[in-house]
């Protein structure tokens, strides 16, 4: 009963206190918290490096993070030699091979990175100095083996095969191009002829140039006290020879007078990557740096709450997600929107974009919404000092950029401080859509005309992935399409040569994902298809039409095709469909004028019966095709055709590249058998 008794009271003390309370107006911001930031303890060796030291004793562990102060470097015709040089500095010494080293640095748990601006390694204390003498033979003796930098080149050479069909490595490489030019180092891209041109000489000539002790910060961070972090520096870091190091200047770029307006195409896309940028001067600890931060993040800089993400995400639904960022740096700072959108939008997202843009320059950001956005980025700022890495950065930023002391300090004050009249001021300053590069990538026929409107003069310019103007040569008045199917088929042989097939082999190997693959294509008229994948002499795969009904078969046993797979198979089956596309109801459309990889060709779209769509290159010159690209359940799939092979008077590819979303693989074929028959069991179901 007493028990009941105190329920009620508790229960009519907490209801009355609620009454007094006034839950409608959110409570005001306290002042801004005060920050102590610990001190990285500094100290220089005779030959120039400038060490930090972040004591940190909560774990027995240190870092050693070691930085050059590199004035970014022009790489010309081999763009793509200084960060090989960086990476492949740890792929072996004069003392170790690249296995020894990895064998080394996992013996003792540790973690060893290099890369063109420096190099960083951590381990337990206990093994600091094996680290250490590993840490520096990488330093002091890297050998730069010849097969490693192969092997690096060609995964650099995959990896640009797949970015020709990735938007955002498509936008990021006109937006570099654009903006800061061919002659900049943030203008430069990496290319195959750039990447193939590199030689171990380019790499020892980087290493030899730059990784010098008197550009150079080293950062220790960790269980380890400043008296052994001297110790270790003069045992380790002394010998290090100093030399004069090359620095270099640069022109900021010009802003373009107005809006450019670009596209660039990618086939087969049923969205479009689109991007409004420029290029800002703001550098580091800049006045304006904070207040410009808190202006971005108010219109994109990530959280839902912001304006862009609401408009074009909550409000239009045009996308999964719109941001914005506002980047300083020493050479050139810059500014960019985005987000990726369905086709049929692309015209409306710029609208709503530079709609945003113009309202955080004509509109007082409302001091509640500005509280949430100085809360977020407090809390980002109060969350990173959890790392003792934070001290170390943030104490070499302040030699680096020469920053006040008190910098990160007073870096909560500052930003506590801004004001929505200070949002509006950065806006203006900063956010200028007229002066921005307007850059949409995707299915150019279907977006390029609905963005003239953004084009003072009305021009949309057309650009490839290296950053090159597309000006396509205009087709002849009289070319069909009908016109350039019988010129392919004429060009692999003619009409009598290719009806004369009655069946072919096809014999290669290709690599995917470093496994090397063989693969074997079985096709006999009038439409059978065998294709079988071996993967070191075992089957793995295999795919069978025999023109009615298919099955696939792999390690999880056999599956019987149906739906809309075995309808492609139907027409992909049929030897040379070229042929027959009359009869077989193909419909084909000239599409125009366009290029691949610097050669003029002709765009076709090809349906099939069933309904498939796919874009088909033809060269302008030998007739052949080029490329073929179509949209599957994966993603977008593109063939191109780089070599072919005449086998009986008849052309079949011989060498091709096919990318399947961000997969991508060299296929060659190395044999080709024409018309010496194939068995029947073969196509059996």
């Amino acid at each position: 009963m007493k028990k009941s008794v105190l329920f009620i009271l508790a229960i009519l003390v907490a209801f009355n206190i609620s009454a007094q309370l006034d839950r409608s107006t959110p409570p005001k911001p306290g002042p801004a918290p005060k920050v102590n930031i610990g001190k990285a303890k500094t100290f220089e060796l005779k030959n120039g490096l400038k060490v930090f030291v972040v004591e940190n004793d909560k774990v027995p562990v240190v870092s050693y993070t070691l930085s050059l102060d590199l004035d970014p470097l022009v790489e010309g015709e081999k763009a793509g030699y200084a960060s090989l040089a960086g990476d492949l500095m740890s792929a072996g010494t004069t003392n170790r091979t690249k296995a020894e080293i990895d064998e080394a640095v996992d013996f003792i748990g540790a973690s060893l990175s290099t890369r063109a601006s420096g190099m960083q390694a951590s381990s337990l204390k206990k093994h600091s100095d094996e680290l250490l003498d590993l840490m520096t033979d990488v330093l002091y003796n890297p050998s730069f083996p010849t097969e490693e930098l192969e092997k690096s080149q060609k995964q650099m050479l995959t990896g640009l095969k797949s970015q020709k069909d990735d938007p955002k490595a498509i936008d990021s490489n006109i937006k570099s191009v654009l903006r800061y030019g061919k002659n900049h180092p943030y203008g430069e891209i990496l290319t195959e002829e750039s990447v193939q041109a590199i030689t171990v000489d380019d790499l020892k000539s980087y290493y030899n140039t730059y990784f010098r002790p008197n550009i150079a910060y080293l950062v220790i961070v960790g269980d380890i006290s400043v008296k052994e972090a001297k110790k270790q520096a003069k045992k380790y870091f002394a010998s290090w020879e100093s030399k004069e190091v090359p620095t270099y200047k640069y022109d900021m770029p010009k802003a373009f007078e107005q809006p450019k307006v670009v596209v660039a195409n990618k086939d087969g896309s049923t969205q479009s990557n689109v991007s409004l940028s420029y290029n800002i001067n703001l550098k580091p600890g800049h006045p304006d740096a904070i207040k410009a931060r808190v202006m971005n993040q108010v219109l994109g800089g990530g959280s839902f709450s912001a304006r862009l993400f609401q408009n074009l995400r909550e409000d239009k639904g045009f996308t999964y997600g719109a941001y914005s960022s506002l980047s300083s740096d020493e050479l050139v700072g810059s500014f960019n929107a985005g987000a990726s959108v369905r086709t049929s939008v692309t015209d409306s997202a710029f609208t709503e974009i530079i709609y945003e843009m113009k309202r955080m320059r004509t509109e007082l950001v409302p001091s509640d919404d500005l509280q949430l956005v100085k809360n977020s980025l407090t809390g980002s700022f109060s969350r990173s000092l959890e790392d003792p890495a934070t001290v170390a950065r943030f104490a070499l930023n302040i030699e680096k950029y020469n920053l006040p002391e008190d910098y990160y300090e007073t870096y909560l004050e500052k930003l506590n401080a801004v004001t929505p009249e200070d949002v509006k001021a950065m806006a203006d300053k900063y956010i200028t859509p007229e002066n921005a590069l307007i850059l949409a990538v995707g299915d150019v026929p279907n977006m390029k005309a609905s963005l003239q409107k953004f084009a003072k003069d009305g021009k949309v310019m057309m650009y490839d992935f290296y950053g090159n103007e597309v000006k396509a040569m205009p087709l002849p008045a009289d070319l069909t399409a009908d016109k350039v199917i019988k010129n392919y088929i004429d060009a692999i042989g003619g009409s009598e040569a290719v009806t004369a097939v009655t069946d072919y082999v096809l014999e290669g190997s290709m690599s995917v994902q470093g496994m090397a693959l063989n693969m074997k294509m079985y096709s006999r008229r009038p439409n059978h298809q065998c294709v079988e994948t071996y993967m070191q002499g075992n089957l793995v795969s295999k795919q069978v039409f025999n023109g009615e009904a298919g099955k696939m078969v792999s390690p999880m046993g056999e599956q019987k095709i149906e739906g809309e797979m075995l309808e492609n198979m139907k027409t992909e089956s049929i030897l040379f469909p070229e042929t027959q596309y009359a009869e077989l109801g193909f419909k084909l459309e000239l599409l125009g004028a366009d290029n691949v990889d610097g050669k003029d060709v002709i765009k076709m779209k090809v349906v099939n019966p069933s309904g498939k769509e796919q874009t088909v290159y033809f060269s302008r010159t030998s007739g052949l095709k080029v490329k073929e690209v179509s949209t599957t359940p994966q993603g977008t799939m593109s063939s191109t055709f780089i070599e072919y092979a005449e086998v009986n008077g008849v052309k079949f590819p011989k060498k091709m590249n096919q990318s399947v979303g961000p997969q991508s693989f060299d296929i060659v074929f190395e044999t080709i058998k024409v018309n010496e028959g194939i068995d029947a069991n073969k196509f059996d179901i």
